[in-house]
């Protein structure tokens, strides 16, 4: 089999039928990245080592009749703000280089583990996951894979284009307004923000605890919906995912979408964007035969809300270090963060309040329909370095707008699930199947339609060794 393009269960099915060993996998992937990864810089850390011994332990199972799990031999890496025993947790920051390796993997981490999965290494990242460009002073930019000229996002921009270069078929990134979401799509491949508290995020240095969620990349719906199905479960290590969910998701999403209600995003959704993002959604829509539209009402002020409260918990959790010792931290994270710090506490209130009010608002939309499309991102990925962008006649910064439209949508921990969709420029974007919390297998099963269909693909780039790139440093 070709393992650079084949998906994740496919490798696990090899596996498991003895076609081919999780040795040779592993080794395989580890060669891709020792050729690729000095032009893409996703990996900060990579553990070979490791992965090979438990390769071996997995091929040891299968030959004495035992099944490792649902991902055997599938080689897997995650953004460095999730724990891994005995490796520091770097959370894109050099300041955290000082602190002690983690005593155990993160529960995400260990649930991949425990079905099979190879953890290959660590991903880069923005510093403490604020920023939306994965442009690390500390440890260079991550390039996109289909222009390495251009960036990856972010802030899980090594997770993305990790998937999107072929190094691994499987990561894991965080989303606190689109970190998962605005990388996936700027680097053509599918990126999964589950229902906020779905799955546990114990173990994972948090940003914005009221807003971060955590998710899988991966080149297929099938690869998202397994890994999704192994990621769920109770755990009291993390206070929000204690409560079991009303509906599992299953791996297999064969049912088609006759009786799914859905509705293309209007108003704020069609403003401040390029027209080949407007396009995607158009092409999505009209081959699943959509006419239907649905105001999210008071979006903009979602997303202000969510920019209030995402940086007054943020720089929170980093006061000390701001006060002591500010020029530690990437200039672009701590003058956010400082600014945060700053911020009233009664503007934190009145987010919170407006949180709870624009929630009931879009519960009432979500009751007359059952998925929503709308743009990822504005533009597709703009060059590294790039300060601006122009938008409707107006120079606005890229940094912070990248996440126009994914931020209203975590704000209140809706699911859902960026589609990758070629641009009509050649290079890619993403469509947002947005749907009511805990409805993740409507979101999938329009995803998979439309991938039955050949409607959204995740390109697997072929990175050129001879590309003539400087890797860049934020």
């Amino acid at each position: 089999m070709n393992l650079e393009s084949a998906n994740a269960v496919s490798i696990a099915t090899a596996v498991r039928d003895r076609q081919i060993t999780a040795i040779e996998v592993t080794q395989a992937a580890l060669q891709r990245i020792a050729t690729r990864n000095q032009q893409l810089n996703c990996f900060t850390n990579i553990l070979a080592d490791t992965a090979l011994q438990e390769a071996a332990r997995i091929d040891r199972e299968i030959a004495t009749g035992k099944n490792p799990g649902l991902l055997a031999g599938v080689p897997f890496a995650v953004k460095n703000l999730f724990d891994i025993a005995r490796i520091t947790t770097l959370a894109g920051a050099k300041i955290n280089t000082e602190n002690p390796p983690a005593t155990q993997d993160a529960t995400a981490v260990a649930k991949l583990k425990q079905a099979g999965a190879i953890l290959l290494g660590t991903l880069n990242m923005d510093e403490y996951a604020y920023g939306f460009v994965t442009e690390n002073s500390h440890y260079g930019a991550t390039h996109n894979p289909h222009d390495l000229n251009r960036v990856a996002g972010g802030s899980s921009g090594g997770s993305a284009a990790a998937v999107a270069g072929g190094l691994v078929p499987l990561t894991l990134g965080s989303d606190t307004n689109g970190s998962i979401r605005v990388p996936g799509a700027l680097c053509g491949v599918f990126g999964f923000k589950p229902t906020y508290g779905r799955l546990s995020r114990a173990g994972v240095a948090l940003f914005s605890s009221s807003l971060d969620h955590i998710g899988p990349f991966a080149r297929s719906v099938e690869d998202i919906a397994t890994a999704f199905d192994v990621l769920q479960g109770e755990d009291k290590r993390d206070p929000v995912c204690t409560q079991k969910p009303p509906e599992y998701c299953v791996p297999q999403i064969t049912k088609g979408i006759g009786d799914i209600r859905i509705a293309i995003a209007d108003d704020y959704f069609t403003q401040k964007a390029e027209p080949q993002a407007l396009e995607a959604v158009k092409k999505v829509a009209n081959v699943l035969s959509v006419n239907n539209h649905a105001t999210i009402p008071e979006a903009h002020r979602a997303r202000a809300a969510a920019f209030v409260i995402t940086a007054c918990e943020g720089a929170n959790l980093h006061l000390e270090q701001l006060r002591h010792r500010p020029q530690d931290f990437d200039p672009a994270t701590r003058d956010r963060f400082l600014a945060g710090a700053l911020i009233p506490n009664s503007w934190y209130i009145q987010a919170q309040r407006f949180r709870r009010w624009y929630r009931d608002k879009v519960r009432e939309v979500l009751q007359n329909v059952d998925v929503i499309l709308a743009p990822t991102t504005p533009i597709p990925a703009p060059l590294i370095g790039q300060q601006t962008m122009i938008l409707d006649g107006e120079e606005i910064l890229v940094r912070p707008h990248l996440g126009l439209f994914t931020q209203p949508l975590s704000f209140i921990g809706l699911p859902v699930l960026s589609v990758p969709v070629q641009s009509s420029h050649g290079l890619p974007l993403g469509v947002q199947l947005i749907a009511a919390p805990y409805n993740e297998a409507l979101i999938l099963r329009v995803a998979q339609v439309l991938e039955d269909i050949d409607m959204v693909k995740s390109a697997l780039v072929r990175v050129s060794l001879s590309t003539p790139v400087k890797l860049a440093k934020g």
